[in-house]
């Protein structure tokens, strides 16, 4: 039997170029697969078709008679790099002629015969879809059928129609039948302007509810935005006014256009004004509970939190934002806005509750215990109108598809499987649309934003006490064309050349594909998000517009969890150890089940996210779920032999301030170890990592990796020599543990490094580490903080 050929990604990568272009993703919009439909924690794009590349190509060492001198091999391996340089470029996605040369070397390291590649952890469908644009079989599952219907929508909807027309009446006017449609452009053009009827439609039958705003000139103009408070009965006995819980007065930081919300006591109320200055004051809500700004009484988090356990938390207009004709106009509540808000009355859907308990859930604790209650009733009724008019559009849809041929029974069905391909799409746009319509939305007034952040900035729903409503048929953010809009583009930038991909809602402990695969993946990160619940806010509103489409998919209430490898304390009872043993033994049990299936010809390739620190019992930083992962691969029979880290996101970054992020990304690189691998001692193992752990450092150098990177790239050597092992054996008899594993290897690392540095004290080695990375130029603290 032949020796496996060593792939690229076992041996170098051109991180700096896929790290920048990672990074690059985050700013990119429109067509980018993150605006068809929210999932927490994608991976870049880049990066996952980095990865793919380098680990089905030979690395040239694998190769000695055609690159018999190291200096061959490298000028091979800079042959290869240039071209994933060009490949992750985003303007390159589409790019015929840089991805062939991308898919001629695949076939060529593959004997023309590449493997199909599995990722039994779709998520956002990433991976497979970066697998079907190289060309390659595309697999994906997941237990999480919100993330199975976004991978659907990514990989096996557009081949279907690939290079077809649009249907719509418009197109039809517009388009001779010599016009070309490429890959999925005519499914996006339809998606469009059935999009566009829907919002039409909305509008007739609602739109009266969204009554314009006169200007102080007696001009009418579109409301963008209604702004709210909550607010609770101030405790004190001789005040009892409804105090508003503000976070915020500002309304616009714009130089030359400031302005604010401005309270005003009048009587037993509040009058609010909207004043062409910067705030005056901070908000009303602190940590510790808020202030009523009648009387300045105290109001203790324990009684605001009772007021909304009691139902008594009401809400009450402070501001509304409308499009002026230079801009945004900023105006005080009026009584006629306020009393067609409070005339609406809600629908009854949906009438799920949310859970308990949760990671990363906070609203429970004021009163919110349903997802209906997310919502106002205005974002209600718009939500439920928009959903309802999802089977008239596709009634409407089957129509315009029969209505271009001869009625037959094969027409009537591939219209009504081409209207559910639409429909799909439309009710994405829908869920959007609630994303950005619940009274978990804020106000944005920084310069450069002025509009409505969505309910999901982080992957968390924390208690919001000031919110904004979106005017969903305003020519602005969160307004329904606009989704459309954004989803269409996503399916206009699909693969031009594809094979087909198949998802399945399948867990991750059960795979049974039929042949060997290259394995690709990206599990869940120990603690940090609470997939299944986090999405029922998306299932709620899939499930009443796509049940008939997809019953299995939608055949539950709610998301199935009690499968979900999440370590959550609160599914047991409140115990942490039990939570870290369930995720441990079912994550072992899904990387043996991905072992099993595994071509041993490629490398596995998992993706993993952890938080930048975590405290132990004796106060030393460590990282659980890290931890909880390598010992997972290797009990599950894997070895360890790279570790390259993705910095798609900046740990110092605004957004993370004061939290505890999600720091890096390592593409951990795996084969099966051995069967017949020794069991080696403590001494053994130390003396191999001091034996190898240098010449792996001086190559990683040489590789041109970041002075940043070099401590989690070198994890990579060091773990490949203590996964070769069955198992290391310490002192008293027992096996050794990752995380002591962990210590030791960074134990080596800091010697290796000191005796390159030895003559520089610690604050002049990180100086030159900087300098290295960033020369004179200022960088992120948490790059600094990493260094």
């Amino acid at each position: 039997m032949a020796a496996v050929k060593r792939k690229l990604i076992e041996v170098a990568l051109p991180l700096e170029a896929i790290n920048r272009e990672s990074a690059r993703e985050k700013s990119i919009r429109h067509g980018h697969p993150s605006t068809l439909h929210l999932w927490w924690a994608r991976r870049p794009l880049a990066a996952c078709r980095a990865v793919l590349f380098a680990s089905l190509v030979n690395d040239p060492s694998s190769l000695p008679e055609e690159f018999p001198t190291e200096e061959l091999q490298e000028k091979e391996r800079q042959r290869l790099f240039r071209i994933i340089e060009d490949l992750v470029k985003w303007e390159n996605s589409n790019n015929e002629e840089v991805l062939d040369r991308a898919r001629k070397e695949i076939l060529k390291s593959t004997d023309g015969n590449p493997p199909p590649v599995l990722d039994p952890f779709c998520g956002g469908g990433s991976i497979p879809l970066e697998a079907q644009r190289l060309g390659l079989e595309a697999h994906g599952s997941d237990l999480n059928p919100v993330a199975v219907l976004i991978t659907k929508a990514l990989i096996e909807i557009p081949p279907k129609f690939a290079d077809l027309p649009p249907v719509n009446p418009e197109a039809k006017k517009k388009l001779t039948h010599s016009a070309k449609w490429k890959g999925a452009q005519g499914l996006a053009d339809d998606v469009r302007y059935y999009g566009k009827w829907m919002r039409d439609q909305a509008e007739k039958r609602i739109g009266h509810l969204y009554p314009k705003v006169k200007l102080e000139d007696g001009r009418e103009a579109t409301v963008i935005a209604w702004l709210w408070a909550r607010t609770v009965k101030c405790p004190n006995p001789a005040c009892g006014i409804d105090a508003p819980l503000i976070r915020s007065f500002a309304l616009s930081a714009k130089p030359g256009r400031e302005a604010s919300v401005r309270a005003v006591a009048q009587g037993h109320e509040l009058r609010y004004e909207v004043v062409a200055t910067v705030p005056s004051r901070e908000g009303t809500v602190r940590r510790s509970g808020a202030e009523c700004l009648a009387c300045g009484t105290s109001i203790p988090l324990e009684y605001i939190r009772s007021q909304g356990k009691a139902k008594r938390i009401r809400v009450r207009m402070i501001g509304i934002v409308a499009e002026g004709e230079s801009g945004r106009e900023y105006l005080p509540p009026s009584a006629d806005q306020e009393t067609t808000a409070e005339s609406i009355v809600a629908p009854s859907f949906p009438t799920t509750f949310l859970p308990d308990e949760a990671l990363g859930f906070r609203v429970q604790g004021y009163g919110i215990e349903q997802h209906r209650e997310l919502f106002s009733a205005r974002q209600l009724l718009a939500i439920n109108t928009l959903s309802d008019l999802l089977v008239e559009t596709r009634q409407r849809i089957v129509d315009d598809v029969i209505s271009l041929g001869e009625a037959t029974s094969d027409r009537e069905k591939e219209s009504q499987n081409y209207a559910d391909a639409v429909l799909t799409y439309l009710a994405f746009a829908v869920d959007k649309v609630a994303e950005g319509s619940t009274t978990l939305c804020t106000w944005s007034p920084l310069p450069t934003k002025l509009h409505v952040v969505s309910t999901f900035g982080r992957q968390v729903l924390p208690m919001i006490w000031d919110f904004a409503e979106a005017n969903i048929f305003a020519n602005s953010s969160g307004n329904f064309e606009r989704m459309t809009s954004l989803v269409s583009e996503v399916i206009a930038a699909s693969p031009l050349r594809v094979t087909p991909g198949q998802v399945e809602q399948r867990d991750a402990a059960s795979l049974t594909p039929s042949r060997l695969s290259l394995i690709s993946t990206d599990p869940p990160y120990y603690d940090n998000i609470a997939y299944a619940e986090l999405s029922d806010f998306f299932y709620v509103w899939l499930r009443r517009g796509l049940s008939s489409i997809y019953p299995s998919l939608f055949s539950t209430l709610l998301t199935p969890k009690t499968q979900e490898l999440i370590a959550s304390p609160f599914r047991f009872d409140g115990s942490r150890v039990a939570a870290k043993n369930f995720f441990e033994d079912g994550l072992e049990q899904a990387f043996r089940s991905a072992a099993a299936i595994a071509s041993v010809e490629y490398p596995v390739s998992i993706y993993y996210s952890f938080k930048q620190s975590e405290d132990d019992d004796q106060g030393a930083v460590s990282s659980t779920g890290w931890e909880t992962m390598l010992s997972a691969l290797i009990r599950a029979g894997f070895a360890i032999n790279g570790t390259w880290p993705v910095r798609a996101e900046r740990a110092g970054g605004f957004r993370n301030k004061d939290r505890n992020s999600l720091a890096s990304t390592i593409v951990l690189i795996c084969r099966q170890r051995n069967p017949s691998a020794r069991i080696a001692t403590r001494r053994e193992f130390i003396n191999a990592l001091k034996d190898e752990l240098p010449a792996a450092l001086v190559a990683l150098q040489h590789g041109n990796i970041a002075p940043v990177d070099l401590a989690q790239v070198a994890i990579g050597p060091g773990m490949a020599v203590f996964s070769r092992y069955a198992k290391v054996i310490e002192a008293d008899g027992e096996p050794m543990r990752v995380r002591s594993a962990l210590q030791l290897i960074n134990q080596a690392l800091d010697e290796v490094l000191s005796e390159q540095e030895s003559e520089y004290d610690a604050d002049t080695q990180w100086a030159v580490a900087w300098f290295d990375q960033f020369g004179t130029s200022e960088a992120a603290f948490g790059d600094a903080e990493t260094l």
